[in-house]
């Protein structure tokens, strides 16, 4: 349920392809902020996009999603994606229309997962761009499509450092489960520089992965 208070567009269709019936959502509009929670409940629910959840989001927000100036901020309480814990927040501010019309927005997060075998945790600090390029002009949300720009670091479970920059925008087809095109450089602490390539459009689970320049086909889970 994605409500036209918060500036996200209300789906059928998107409700079913995000959250597969798992979640209960509800709204505190008399807050200010303004309070949205998605309860995935206390035991894991197989969501549509085949992981298991349980737990809260809890997503805050000062305006609509349209409007230049709302900030939107995610938190998560005992929140589990197939077992996996995710702490931190993300916040997401409307930066308002670039010089071609799009409504962009600046999204900051600072988050850690800890991971269920127990083998450590994984940091990420992130500052990128999402630019909200189709589907703004229709009711549904599962045509909109946007571009991500930015860069991110943070540390992985083994304790090495990295730091990730996008080169090409990713797209994001909301109908996709996958990025459908962009490029973006990968570099871990002590092991050379991988540069990552999701495809030229097509929403398939394959992409490629160049090390040493030798580039090998990956398929996404």
């Amino acid at each position: 349920a994605y409500y036209n208070a918060t500036g996200y567009k209300s789906s059928g269709a998107a409700e079913s392809f995000l959250m597969g019936g798992c979640a209960t959502v509800s709204l505190d509009t008399i807050s200010n902020p303004h309070i949205l929670t998605i309860d995935f409940g206390e035991e894991n629910c197989l969501c549509a996009d085949g992981r298991y959840r349980r737990g809260k989001i809890i997503v805050t927000f000062t305006g609509k999603y349209r409007k230049k100036g709302t900030v939107i901020t995610h938190s998560f309480d005992n929140y589990f994606v197939n077992d996996n814990e995710l702490l931190g927040s993300v916040i997401v501010t409307n930066t308002g229309r670039d010089d071609y019309d799009h409504i962009n927005f600046l999204i900051s997060s600072n988050a850690i997962v800890i991971k269920a075998d127990s083998s450590g945790q994984i940091t990420r600090v992130s500052n990128l761009r999402r630019i909200w390029i189709e589907g703004e002009d229709t009711p549904e949300r599962i045509d909109d499509v946007y571009l991500i720009k930015g860069k991110s670091y943070g540390q992985l479970a083994n304790g090495n450092n990295y730091k990730m920059i996008i080169t090409n925008p990713l797209r994001k087809e909301i109908g996709c489960k996958y990025f459908v095109s962009g490029t973006f450089k990968f570099k871990p602490e002590n092991r050379p520089l991988a540069i990552f390539d999701y495809g030229d459009g097509e929403c398939d689970n394959i992409a490629t992965v160049t090390i040493n320049g030798e580039t090998h086909t990956i398929y996404l889970p």
